[in-house]
């Protein structure tokens, strides 16, 4: 019981287990459950067709964003709690909270938080701008 409760909290914490608040090209993305996003920042990078986008990524414990990629590179740099990176047929790389990992454009990945408890990242992103920040694979 006590355990149902907990991981309740923690599903309420990331916006009750299916929050994807991001904005432009991942608004019409589907919700991931025990995923949630917050776009932090989006600017202007390089010049005028370029730019950064950052964004908060949000684990449930046991959760994971499945594979996708982007059309830019990302430096995710987690925030809190523990979370594993599987980079193409890579070996899975494990990351704790003040560890980062760069990821080169359009390299398929995924990440679960492998803790018992919340995990965060802070994904910077670096696009062509009018690309969506995530591309899911199929």
């Amino acid at each position: 019981m006590m355990k149902s409760l907990k991981l309740m909290a923690a599903l309420l914490v990331v916006g009750g287990g299916s929050l994807f608040a991001s904005a432009h090209a991942d608004e019409k993305m589907a919700p991931i459950p025990g995923i949630g996003r917050t776009e932090v920042q989006r600017h202007d990078f390089r010049d005028a067709q370029h730019e950064a986008v950052q964004v908060r990524v949000d684990f449930a414990p046991g959760t994971g964003f499945p594979k996708h990629s982007h059309p830019g590179v990302e430096i995710a740099y987690v925030l809190e709690g523990t979370v594993e990176y599987q980079l193409a047929d890579a070996a899975p790389v494990t990351l704790k909270a003040g560890d980062s990992l760069y990821i080169p454009e359009g390299t398929p990945h995924s990440a679960k938080n492998v803790g018992d408890a919340n995990a965060s990242e802070l994904a910077t992103y670096l696009l062509e701008k009018g690309k969506p920040v995530v591309v899911m694979s199929k």
